[in-house]
């Protein structure tokens, strides 16, 4: 019988006898998890953050649980954009989420006083890479379900056609390494859009309302990580805005050699724009690992043969170098205000996640996560193409690029930085208030969450 690791932190003296006796029938079931949930007496409410992974979560991972633990829980999820407000409200219920959502250090010192310090639980020790994790001198409190990875996802079959015709600008896609390039192959692939059959080298740079983050953090991710690099820091009460000009010059790129005039782009979706790659009108968007499942729901047909990712290139000396945006935003939090019964139960949920063979199942299969844990076997692994791709540009020996978007300061900051960018996109703006908005504003809004620590 697997015996649970301390969790002292929490007085969980219970846990740790029951964990020593026989299992129950349905402690475990049929999952091939031996960890005894009967003296578990809590309940699990997780408030979830991910839209996508909203329905298997509620519908099917949470009623398995409960069937093969007997523990009550429930998931609800936020919609895009939402989610801090339905924090601020939920937690303040009678009835708050036992586990939610800190996805930064700046989230942590917004949540730090509802935080319970997870240092000494099985779930952090079977974290594979500690720096994972959200801490800081007082303890551990923010812990990842799953690893991801973003670039630009890459319709290798158009590729392979383009560099067919005459006057390709490259004999293949490993040609292109850096920005140089890829600017002249997908320029030459949007003049030659009709011979090939494709609508544009791009997908749409979608604006609709709540889809600036796509842009004002996962784009502006580089020029803040190449920033922070130069600095030798992880945050900065200050930005110089040293790479704003590759910035735009790769925004650029995606705006104007896309299948969407940019004066449409504030009415266009991210749905419009995977749809626009998944039926192959287009050969490039930007996005993650965890488009494929949208991918394949509009075209069941698509070879995961036929996709890759390639790195976000925006001019940087020594980019050839450089490998896809990898880390975790996914980093969830235990409610320390909640009775002890239910900390308790919202560990066992945790445990019987990413032990047992349901809860692994579910991660690796029909959520398509990469699990960052020891109790992951190395064949435990997504069938997801694009999960896999960011396991091996992981391993790939290139410098894979953090996700510094984390330290940004609060929505306020990202609501004004998209605004003007959708301005300067949709050609009603200039760049420098762009600059002013992601650069001058930084300060202002750090300077905000330090005085009163919220949004």
């Amino acid at each position: 019988m697997k015996k649970a690791k301390k969790w002292a932190a929490l007085g969980l003296t219970a846990v740790m006898a029951a964990s020593m006796m026989a299992v129950p029938a349905y402690a475990g079931g049929e999952s091939g998890d031996d960890f005894d949930y009967s003296s578990i007496t809590g309940k699990v409410y997780w408030l979830n953050q991910k839209p996508e992974d909203g329905p298997v979560l509620e519908e099917e991972l949470i009623p398995a649980f409960t069937e093969e633990t007997g523990i009550e829980a429930k998931v609800v999820t936020a919609g895009a954009n939402t989610y801090e407000n339905m924090l601020r409200s939920e937690i303040a219920k009678d009835e708050p989420p036992t586990l939610f959502q800190i996805g930064s250090k700046v989230a942590l010192e917004r949540w730090k006083s509802y935080a319970l310090d997870l240092s000494d639980t099985e779930w952090y020790d079977s974290l594979t890479d500690k720096s994972l994790a959200i801490s800081d001198d007082d303890g551990v409190f923010s812990i990842p379900y799953t690893v991801e990875g973003y670039g630009i996802i890459t319709n290798k079959r158009i590729i392979e056609d383009y560099c067919a015709m005459d006057g390709a600008v490259i004999e293949s896609i490993d040609d292109i390494n850096n920005f140089d390039t890829l600017k002249a192959v997908a320029e030459d692939i949007q003049a030659k859009a009709d011979d090939l059959g494709i609508l544009g080298a791009f997908a749409s740079t979608s604006f609709s309302p709540g889809e600036e983050w796509r842009w004002t953090n996962h784009l502006f991710n580089m020029p803040l990580y190449y920033e922070y690099k130069d600095k030798g820091v992880d945050d900065s009460d200050t930005l110089d805005g040293t790479y704003m000009d590759n910035f735009k010059q790769i925004f650029d790129l995606y705006i104007n050699n896309s299948c969407t005039e940019p004066a449409m782009l504030s009415s266009m979706t991210i749905e419009n724009a995977m749809a626009e790659f998944a039926l192959e009108e287009v050969a490039f968007v930007q996005n993650g690992n965890w488009a494929w499942t949208t991918i394949a729901e509009n075209n069941e047909d698509f070879s995961a043969e036929d996709i890759c990712f390639l790195p976000i290139y925006i001019g940087v000396e020594g980019e050839e170098n450089q490998g896809l945006c990898i880390g975790s935003e996914a980093n969830l939090g235990i409610n320390n205000q909640v009775s002890e019964e239910d900390q308790e139960a919202t560990l066992a949920f945790i445990h019987w996640l990413f032990n047992s063979e349901t809860g692994k199942d579910f991660c690796i299969n029909k959520l398509g996560w990469i699990s960052p844990y020891n109790t992951f076997s190395d064949d435990e692994v997504p069938s997801n193409p694009l999960a896999a791709q960011v396991m091996e540009w992981s391993n790939s020996g290139k410098e894979s690029v953090s996700w510094a978007f984390n330290t940004i300061p609060n929505q306020s900051y990202k609501d004004k930085f998209g605004a003007a960018l959708l301005e300067y996109a949709q050609g009603t703006g200039e760049w420098d208030p762009v600059v002013e908005a992601a650069v001058d504003n930084w300060a202002v809004e750090k300077q905000n969450i330090q005085e009163d620590g919220a949004e």
